[in-house]
């Protein structure tokens, strides 16, 4: 019950804050412009809704970076060199909820890695060592080729072949029964086979791919429980994300609070973090229960219907 009143007070307290800061910032601006209004470029609705986007798709293995990109397209965002370039980066600066959300929900882990920092939990000290080393391969490879898959991968057929191919993927290894699933746990997986799951992380930069996919799918294939992939694979995720997001920060920071100002984003990142929070408890429960199959069956129907409407000039 303790425990239970800490993360309710922890979700309050950040809910709290952020939409103080943004009613003081732009709030007054705001209402007086009313609904079909923009605040610093981005209607109010179009902020929550790529926010409820990022934080719904992001740790679920459907690729958030698809959803997004279909959900600007939908939204007509982007129409200029600066506000696509703007809008580009806020989407990656949204992931800060999302980010926020495995911090609230895995927060044990987090203190048991910390408590491993300090000599003080072997276990704790070997999660953090796996996750260092599955970053640095994707970290690396994601340097390299970050701009490159951007400039040739950044459409809307290839974000569909991507979710057809995935999904394939998925119900032939559930048929083939490809994966393992021995029941290991997070703390028996060696340094090679971290290494290999941030090799496969990798994939992910094709948008569409979905890094969760890759790597629960990798972590199984190497006889990890369910229950121990899809943490590792959220916690892997917290690792990645900070890293992008403060990458994208360093770089597009000021131009993303010259188009929309700190209240849009602010508005943004909430989102995310509250349907984070439901997509991955919903996740964890589902998988714990019911087959990886549905995602399969997702993303092909997600996929044909995209080149459907890319073929009729929808998106």
């Amino acid at each position: 019950m303790i425990k239970l009143r800490r993360e309710i007070i922890f979700v309050l307290g950040f809910v709290a804050i952020a939409s103080m800061l943004f009613l003081v910032g732009f709030g007054n601006r705001a209402f007086a412009y009313g609904e079909s209004s923009v605040v610093e470029g981005l209607a109010l609705w179009k902020a929550v809704l790529l926010g409820i986007t990022e934080g719904l798709t992001e740790f679920l293995p459907i690729s958030s970076t698809g959803h997004l990109l279909a959900a600007k397209e939908f939204m007509d965002l982007g129409q200029t060199e600066v506000s696509e370039q703007a809008i580009d980066s806020y989407i990656i600066a949204i992931q800060i909820g999302a980010i926020f959300a495995i911090l609230v929900l895995y927060k044990s882990r987090i203190v048991q890695m910390y408590e491993g920092i300090r000599g003080n939990s072997v276990e704790g000290k070997i999660v953090l060592r796996n996750l260092i080393s599955a970053f640095i391969p994707t970290g690396i490879i994601g340097f390299l080729l970050s701009e490159p898959v951007k400039d040739q991968l950044y459409d809307s057929q290839s974000v569909a072949y991507a979710w057809i191919v995935g999904g394939i993927c998925i119900l032939v290894a559930h048929n083939k029964k490809w994966l393992r699933n021995d029941g290991l746990t997070i703390e028996t997986l060696g340094f090679q086979g971290a290494i290999l799951v941030g090799i496969a992380q990798a994939l992910a930069l094709w948008p569409g791919v979905s890094r969760s996919l890759v790597t629960i799918l990798a972590l199984l294939a190497l006889g990890l429980s369910i229950r121990a992939a899809v943490e590792f694979s959220f916690l892997l995720g917290l690792v990645t994300l900070s890293a992008a997001t403060v990458y994208e920060l360093s770089q597009e920071g000021g131009t993303i609070i010259d188009v929309f100002g700190y209240g849009t984003p602010l508005v943004g990142l909430v989102s995310a973090f509250l349907s984070a929070m439901i997509s991955v408890k919903w996740m964890v429960a589902w998988l714990e229960r019911k087959s990886f199959t549905v995602f399969g069956f997702y993303r092909i129907v997600v996929g044909v219907l995209a080149l459907v409407l890319v073929a009729s000039d929808v998106l």
